[in-house]
């Protein structure tokens, strides 16, 4: 019987990894810089999903300053370990992790022809808020998607 990863915080021995993961995927990748910089990013949240003898994936969340939402700058599942739904698994503690924050919601782009993502984001509870034409290195279209997880103790909900 397989166990059920739990996301932990990403550290700097996970950057070869990190990188692994993203040469798996075309264009619109982060580089080991960038990695870096998150990893000591008090605004970032980095979070991976480790597997037996690599990371299976990996989410970075964002959080701004004087904002309540939070966005979803990346989530990436290993092509090799889909289907195990190990991107509920990440997109939740994302979720998790940006109530955590005390944002009231998280903000994301999905490429328009990534359809294992966007039936992720739907079946969460995503809705539409743009289309983004030519968003990606490539030219492919995007979509920017949101989610309120709800009314804050005392207010009413922010526009995303």
């Amino acid at each position: 019987m397989t166990r059920t990863p739990t996301p932990r915080t990403a550290r700097a021995a996970d950057l070869p990894d990190l990188l692994a993961l993203e040469a798996r995927f075309p264009g619109d990748r982060l580089s080991a810089r960038q990695f870096r910089h998150h990893l000591g990013n008090p605004r970032a949240r980095l979070r991976v999903l480790p597997g037996a003898s690599a990371l299976l994936g990996y989410h970075l969340l964002l959080l701004r300053a004087g904002s309540g939402w939070a966005r979803l700058y990346s989530l990436v599942v290993d092509p090799i370990a889909r289907g195990r739904g190990l991107g509920r698994i990440l997109l939740a503690d994302a979720e998790a992790q940006a109530r955590r924050a005390g944002c009231r919601g998280l903000r994301l782009e999905v490429r328009q022809d990534n359809v294992a993502a966007n039936a992720l984001y739907a079946a969460a509870g995503y809705r539409h808020l743009a289309a983004l034409p030519a968003y990606y290195q490539d030219g492919g279209d995007g979509w920017r998607l949101v989610r309120e997880f709800g009314r804050v103790a005392g207010g009413s909900p922010a526009r995303p």
